[in-house]
């Protein structure tokens, strides 16, 4: 049975002589303007308890979506039902504007209003939905370092809206960082890199917090650090903090996004052996030891090309929101290498260490070392 389709302004001249128009799309796509006239009822909604909003099965219903297919399912499905005169509006709600059709914005607050506006296009995503953009909002991220990784990390992580960021880093901006840390400008040279980046990324998305701690993280603080922090984003430059990082971030069972960058290559991978012991490796069953310096320099001696941390850092706050959202597979077990010049993408397996000193099985937390002088081999 073809379902019955009026044009909009036919939907509008029955509206008005009665008939009841459904908006059967979700909430955040009605937050755009709604046909006037037009009541809200999610399609899902509305088919689990189809009584609950059209009492009178011989009532004039018209159902209205986004181009016409849902209305028209959804009107399908209310015939079958035993509703006798149900019909979808052509075109939907993208007609009715094209024709410029009265519309209305539904009652919801400003916050409302900029959550639906701001987050359209994830809430479009099965995978994402209202559901987890709310789980998002009240998700807390550490980002250690506000340089070169956590710079790009922290825009895309803002824009997402994860809704507290806290930043750790004791750093003032040098005017050698502009070229790669895009979170600063050339105004914020001298001013710590916690408070510009706060600037930055507020002025981006005023509706999250984001805490600026001013601090060198060390055993003293780490604790206070992770306190309530659901992953950590490990944008630190050296081995000491790398080992650090990670060894509470299994004391505190969370999960740690590792990258590190080098010229023109780098890595990216996921620790999560705090909360699955004996299943997924921590940072020291990739590295049981640091390389020697020489081997290891960092960006200051050996250079960086200006995109590669934002290559690292956009895949790195892809693994922190996939592990918000509780989606996809995250790179727990598997390294992941990149070579910008020949761009190039390959993947290591990692297994977690029967023997690692920190995280295997049974093995009681040591407490935190000397780590600067672990890394020289003292």
């Amino acid at each position: 049975m073809s379902i019955p389709e009026l044009s909009p302004e036919q939907a509008r001249v029955r509206v008005a002589h009665g008939a009841v128009l459904i908006d059967v799309r979700e909430a955040h796509e009605r937050a755009g303007g709604m046909a006037e006239g037009a009541r809200g009822v999610a399609k899902g909604e509305l088919l689990a308890d189809a009584v609950a909003h059209l009492p009178l099965p011989e009532q004039e219903i018209l159902l209205i979506c986004q181009s016409g297919k849902r209305s028209a399912d959804a009107a399908q499905a209310l015939l079958d039902a035993g509703y006798t005169n149900v019909s979808s509006v052509a075109g939907g709600t993208v007609a009715w504007r094209e024709l410029s059709l009265p519309l209305v914005q539904p009652l919801t607050s400003a916050a409302d209003r900029d959550f639906y506006d701001r987050y359209s296009r994830h809430l479009l995503l099965p995978q994402v939905g209202e559901g987890g953009q709310r789980r998002l909002q009240q998700s807390r991220v550490l980002v250690l370092g506000a340089g070169g990784l956590g710079a790009p990390a922290g825009f895309y992580l803002a824009a997402a809206g994860v809704g507290h960021l806290r930043f750790a880093d004791h750093d003032r901006v040098e005017r050698s960082n502009l070229h790669r840390q895009i979170v600063h400008t050339e105004a914020s040279v001298g001013q710590l890199k916690v408070d510009s980046a706060r600037e930055r990324l507020l002025a981006l998305n005023p509706s999250i917090e984001v805490e600026a701690v001013p601090e060198r993280v060390t055993s003293e603080n780490v604790d206070r650090l992770l306190q309530d922090v659901d992953v950590v984003l490990d944008g630190s430059d050296n081995f000491p903090l790398r080992y650090l990082l990670n060894d509470a971030c299994i004391k505190h069972a969370k999960p740690m996004v590792y990258a590190a960058i080098e010229r023109f290559d780098g890595q990216v991978s996921v620790f999560d052996a705090g909360r699955q012991r004996g299943v997924a490796p921590c940072y020291r069953c990739l590295f049981p030891e640091p390389p020697p310096p020489e081997f290891a320099p960092n960006c200051s001696e050996a250079g960086v090309l200006g995109v590669l941390p934002g290559l690292a850092g956009v895949l790195q706050a892809t693994e922190v929101l996939k592990l918000l959202l509780g989606i996809g597979e995250p790179l727990v077990g598997r390294l992941l290498r990149f070579d910008a010049l020949g761009m190039r993408f390959r993947e290591t397996g990692i297994g977690p260490d029967p023997q690692c000193p920190v995280c295997a099985p049974g093995v009681p937390f040591p407490g935190y070392i000397d780590y600067a002088a672990f890394c020289r081999g003292g």
